[in-house]
Formats: structure tokens, C-alpha cells, sequence
């Protein structure tokens, strides 16, 4: 079950992933292939500046907010 992490209200538009970058900020890159795609830089959509726990996969929900949801690690043994 994803949980939200800060209320966005990002605008999807066709033709774009939307993801957290490092900083925390929700950014977009084009999808696709070839030249064109790889032309356009990733651009910052909306500055959250939310910090990363580990184990938890952070998207962009069909409202444009940020969640997150426990990863599963099934098969995978813990590094200690």
C-alpha cells in the first residue's frame, strides 16, 4: 500500500516519465527513442526536497503527487 509523501498536484503530460531525482525534486525526462530523446535534458517539475528512506520505492501517483511504497525484497538476503 503506497502512502503519500507531500501533496504536488503535478500535470502528466503524454510522452514524459515523471520520478524523484536525487535532490528529492520531482523531475521529467522524454521517453522514447533515438536522438530526439537523448537531446532533452530532464527538467525539475516541482522542488520537495523530500529525503529518500531506504527500501522504499518513491513515484508519482495519478494525482501528480509524490508516494511511496515498501519495496519487495523476496529471495534477497539482507547485507549486514
Amino acid at each position: 500500500m503506497a502512502t503519500k509523501v507531500a501533496k504536488v498536484g503535478v500535470k502528466k503530460e503524454e510522452g514524459w516519465l515523471y520520478y524523484m531525482d536525487k535532490k528529492g525534486n520531482i523531475s521529467r525526462a522524454k521517453m522514447g527513442r533515438g536522438r530526439k530523446a537523448s537531446k532533452v535534458k530532464p527538467q525539475v517539475v516541482a522542488k520537495v526536497g523530500v529525503k529518500r528512506q531506504k527500501g522504499f520505492l518513491y513515484f508519482v501517483d495519478k494525482q501528480g503527487d509524490l508516494s511511496m511504497a515498501k519495496m519487495s525484497r523476496k529471495g534477497r538476503k539482507k547485507k549486514r
